[in-house]
């Protein structure tokens, strides 16, 4: 049984890299969570790998947690295909899409086929390079911490507005308009004790 050794590289960022060791007989699927793993991202997302020519022209599809039209359509599924099977070529290359809601996009492709070792438990970290991009929380909760760059100017967009209901904001009406009454019935009454040789003597007289 041989072993497989890939490099990923993320699209945007090809100055972070990741190299893995896996088995032949493994799964697409394998491949998708042990990456994730390393790297510190969900991998409970919708995501496909792509068989790829030389140019990464995406061919083949092989879908991990696929939308209903994909299913429709009878896409080959990640934990159904073993990594064997798709390897036509000592530098075989695959495009990976993860997660189709914000994706992050990868290049992944076959540098190197080894002798298994059973020594070591399949799939291993061979080689890293540069730190993986952070993945902004877009809805925080009480518990969530946030990721994101506060000088972002879709920032706010991305978070969660408490939006005020009529009956707050006809509250917040009365209380501003009993506020003004207040103020107002207090100006007259400045004015009313300011009346040149006005007293309650005289008021009593009339």
């Amino acid at each position: 049984m041989a072993v497989y050794r890939f490099r990923i590289s993320f699209e945007d960022y090809d100055e972070v890299i990741r190299e893995i060791d896996i088995k032949s007989n493994q799964t697409f699927k394998d491949l998708h969570f042990f990456f994730h793993s390393i790297i510190g991202y969900d991998p409970e997302k919708s995501s496909s790998f792509y068989v790829s020519n030389d140019q990464w022209i995406k061919n083949e599809e092989l879908a991990y947690l696929p939308t209903q039209k994909k299913i429709d359509r009878e896409v080959a599924l990640v934990e159904n295909s073993k990594l064997s099977k798709f390897i036509d070529d000592p530098h075989q290359k695959f495009y990976y899409i993860y997660n189709f809601d914000k994706p992050f996009e990868f290049h992944v492709e076959l540098i190197k086929i080894l002798d298994n070792n059973t020594a070591i438990v399949y799939p291993t970290l061979f080689k890293a390079v540069g730190e993986a991009p952070r993945i902004v929380v877009p809805i925080l909760g009480f518990s969530d911490e946030i990721t994101g760059d506060e000088d972002d100017p879709n920032f706010v967009e991305d978070l969660d507005v408490a939006i005020a209901d009529e009956e707050e904001l006809e509250g917040l009406n009365t209380d501003t308009e009993g506020e003004q009454e207040e103020e107002e019935a207090d100006e007259f009454m400045d004015e009313f004790s300011d009346t040149d040789g006005f007293d309650q003597e005289d008021l009593e007289k009339e």
